[in-house]
């Protein structure tokens, strides 16, 4: 692979991308750090639990991480325009798989320890440690061939799985860039340009769902690994063609009435009937394919809508959001470890429900900052091990900007 980058010059920067970035790390952020109080299953559950809080996490969830993904495309097309293949996936190992299987050494163990405590502590089980983690981690074995392996990461599957895009989409990218690419992009672009153009694209991801999750249910399968795959081509396809691009800009706001509207539609189906909540898994009836249909419409149109909301509105380029990019991937690392340990005691404490939501979500964002900043930014080898460039190039970069990426 050692084709020539698609532009070797650098281009305008795109900032609206640089904090659409950063907001999406922060709703990972804020979407851990509630889940202590909401009634999904999670590593560390307080014993009184919100339906508010658990109503506005599904919201969260519906679009949170296929906005994540569809962000990290866009990142990949910049990247390829600069970088040969091979410099991309170097930079890509170094950026995702390094910390995944550093960060994955580390995070299960510790995590199975205190979701064991909290276990105990809310008297669900009565094992020893050891036990309960050797039984845990046994469950690994008979998955099978499957991506769910990656979940062993507990939060970093995210690095993983952005690792294998990367890698199985280059060469779908190498083809775009062809002369069949370019006239399939061409014939894509004629239908995303029409009013409302860009919901061809909730064809292919409700068909992936629709087949595929009857057979692969669980979080991390078959279904849920196309799913967020095709919100990373997404990403890329809506930058490799400017009319795209500007598609986006026309209908944003079509877009999010739409996946507002829909949220609502959801929500009132819920309200009057709360067996709705179910329909989702009730595979083959009419309930699944309405729900399952309406999931797959808000993941496209909000995804879609935040990156008009960043077009429109965001693009100006400011201190703390260089900082904060910076800051990003260690960050995202860290912030999962650092909101169960210190759940992990609040939980237990003799407070109103609503004060410990507040403790846990102020307490673990300072403490988590606080790692990135003060430890891993200022020590070379845990740059290197946590994604981050080497201190050397930081000045160079700064005085020579480039297009955003994902890293």
């Amino acid at each position: 692979m050692n084709d020539r980058p698609a532009s070797s010059q650098s281009s305008p920067r795109l900032y609206y991308l640089d904090v659409l970035r950063v907001i999406a790390i922060l709703i990972v952020f804020l979407f851990h750090a509630v889940h202590p109080y909401d009634m999904w299953d999670w590593h560390i559950k307080n014993i009184e639990q919100s339906l508010t809080l658990t109503i506005f996490i599904t919201i969260l969830a519906l679009w949170g991480m296929p906005f994540f993904f569809m962000v990290a495309g866009a990142g990949s097309w910049f990247a390829l325009r600069r970088r040969t293949s091979r410099q991309y996936l170097v930079e890509r190992t170094k950026r995702l798989l390094v910390p995944f299987l550093f960060g994955t050494l580390i995070v299960y163990g510790y995590t199975q320890y205190f979701q064991w405590d909290n276990q105990v502590y809310r008297g669900v089980v009565e094992v020893p440690f050891l036990e309960y983690l050797v039984k845990n981690l046994s469950w690994y074995l008979t998955l099978g061939f499957t991506p769910r392996y990656w979940g062993i990461g507990v939060h970093l599957w995210f690095l993983g799985f952005l690792w294998l895009f990367a890698l199985l989409s280059l060469p779908l990218f190498h083809w775009l860039k062809g002369e069949k690419g370019r006239r399939f992009l061409e014939r894509l672009a004629n239908v995303c340009e029409k009013r409302l153009g860009l919901l061809i694209f909730f064809i292919p991801l409700v068909l992936i769902r629709y087949l595929l999750s009857p057979f692969f249910p669980d979080e991390h399968n078959w279904s849920d690994f196309l799913f967020q795959g095709s919100f990373f081509i997404l990403g890329y396809l809506v930058f490799a063609s400017e009319r795209i691009t500007c598609a986006v800009r026309r209908d944003g706001w079509w877009l999010g009435g739409i996946g507002l509207a829909a949220v609502l539609m959801l929500l009132i189906i819920y309200l009057i009937n709360p067996a709705a909540g179910d329909w989702a898994e009730a595979y083959g009836t009419p309930g699944f394919y309405l729900a399952m249909g309406t999931v797959v419409l808000i993941g496209l149109t909000w995804s879609l809508a935040m990156l008009f909301i960043g077009m429109r509105y965001l693009d100006k380029d400011r201190v703390w959001v260089r900082y904060a990019n910076e800051l990003a991937l260690p960050f995202f690392i860290v912030h999962q470890p650092v909101i169960i340990f210190i759940a992990s005691f609040v939980v237990k404490w003799e407070l109103a429900t609503p004060l410990k939501l507040v403790v846990t979500v102020v307490v673990s964002f300072l403490a988590a900052w606080g790692l990135v900043e003060f430890v891993i930014k200022r020590v070379g080898f845990l740059r290197f091990l946590f994604g981050m460039p080497a201190i050397r190039s930081e000045a160079k970069k700064e005085s020579q900007p480039t297009p955003v990426d994902d890293g």
